[in-house]
């Protein structure tokens, strides 16, 4: 058994692009899955106010696994410099040095959250009637922390040298699982918001050390050994130079995330649960853009470290374009059938969590060109060793969204919120792509 890995720095850009997309966007959209399911067997079986905990559970748990999924993607970013050098000693080296710095970070995270879980439900204004069901979420979904990890970072390892079809693979086993499992323990057992809690974390377990374990026995050439086991400080600091900006902007990303859920909070229950199911479908809808330009970000990063700049520009100009046309395909779906999709989660009496929901969905269904273009933003600054970019585009993005939530909703409501989003898409798309033009040398390739 041998892994597959894709040199993108030769061959049709498109195909390239969209064959290596292609099993991330389905990798992603199950990924969101594990959550969704939650929320369906929760709304469904359980009760509005668990829907509520689980949806504030999971903005808080998306801000925390941001960290190691920004670590994993600057360290992917750094296998893929390598892989376009062919140089096999930096991968492993990379390897050794990264998986035990994000790992150990993993394990004092952990210890961090059930210190201060709950001081932090209260930092988010959770209604009293809500925290005792948020608190048994969070308590018994945080194990799957490190699985969490364990996945993340080695998907990022493979995708760096091409292979983006096995982290799918072993994604689509645990969510089949995590759905049999939901099921079985909230309806059969009636173990409640517990129950889907522990099914979360046995599929996460089952795709992160699956995937760990196939990484080992599939990439032989590129597995750890003792001449690989020591600190150069020079790939130390390329590495964490990376990683920590692209962890920084991830997290700064999903803190500002937080930060609104705490405004909607401020709504209530009923606009707590419309968010909590619309918020998914929305990041469902907007996922593939997502990976592909993390896709991106691997094909410029490969050419990058190859010296190739002209293919980066031609990849960057068809980028554009498919990301254009899907997100304009998308926006229609989304607008003309958000009922429906809230339908699918909500139950057709709660009429008042349908049009919150509904509302919130249009709003940001006729804007998702804008995040599609802040995503391919983001995977270019990264790959072209710039990762500051990243952070000041999502300063500038989240920045606005803050700051207009907290002005415009004790003003108009809950479509403040809404409305802030999209603003901050439009404001830091017009800085990353005016920043790239005048200074367009900066792709030159060393």
């Amino acid at each position: 058994m041998r892994a597959k890995t894709r040199d993108l720095t030769t061959g049709s850009i498109p195909g390239g692009l969209w064959l290596f997309a292609v099993p991330l966007m389905l990798g992603n959209v199950l990924q969101q899955l594990y959550n969704l399911v939650d929320t369906w067997v929760v709304g469904r079986y359980i009760g509005d106010n668990a829907l509520a905990a689980v949806g504030s559970s999971y903005t808080l748990l998306t801000f925390l696994t941001s960290v190691v999924i920004g670590l994993s993607l600057g360290t992917g970013a750094y296998i893929s410099f390598a892989f376009g050098r062919r140089d096999s000693k930096a991968i492993r080296s990379g390897i050794f040095m990264s998986f035990l710095f994000i790992g150990g970070l993993s394990l004092v995270i952990m210890a961090a959250f059930y210190a201060l879980v709950g001081p932090v439900i209260r930092l988010l204004q959770v209604p009293e009637e809500l925290w005792g069901d948020m608190h048994c979420y969070l308590v018994w979904v945080f194990p799957g922390f490190f699985a969490t990890f364990l996945y993340n970072y080695v998907s990022n390892v493979l995708r760096g040298m091409g292979n983006s079809s096995a982290p799918l693979v072993f994604l689509a086993v645990a969510v089949v699982l995590n759905v049999g499992l939901d099921l079985y323990f909230v309806i059969t057992l009636d173990m409640g918001i517990r129950g889907a809690a522990v099914a979360t974390v046995i599929a996460q377990y089952v795709s992160g050390v699956g995937l760990l374990l196939y990484a080992l026995l599939a990439c032989p050439e590129y597995r750890v050994g003792r001449g690989d086991m020591g600190w150069d400080r020079e790939r130390l600091r390329h590495i964490l130079s990376l990683s920590g900006l692209t962890c920084l902007q991830q997290s700064m990303m999903n803190f500002g995330i937080l930060l609104v859920q705490g405004v909607v909070n401020s709504f209530g229950p009923v606009v707590m649960a419309a968010f909590a199911v619309a918020v998914k479908i929305d990041t469902i809808a907007y996922m593939p853009v997502q990976d592909f330009g993390n896709a991106f970000s691997v094909f410029v990063a490969q050419n990058y470290g190859a010296g190739k700049g002209e293919r980066i520009r031609a990849g960057i100009r068809q980028g554009a374009v498919s990301v254009a046309v899907f997100c304009g395909a998308v926006s229609t779906l989304v607008c003309l059938f958000a009922p429906g999709l809230m339908g699918v989660f909500v139950d057709a009496a709660n009429q008042e969590t349908i049009r919150a929901g509904v509302e919130y969905l249009r709003i940001e269904g006729m804007c998702y060109i804008g995040i599609g273009l802040l995503f391919m933003l983001y995977g270019y600054y990264r790959a072209v060793d710039k990762p500051m970019m990243s952070v000041v585009l999502t300063v500038l993005s989240l920045g606005t969204r803050v700051l207009l939530a907290n002005v415009l909703a004790p003003v108009i409501g809950p479509v403040g919120v809404w409305a802030a989003i999209p603003i901050g898409w439009a404001l830091a798309d017009v800085y990353g792509v005016w920043y790239h033009y005048r200074r367009e040398e900066s792709i030159g390739c060393g």
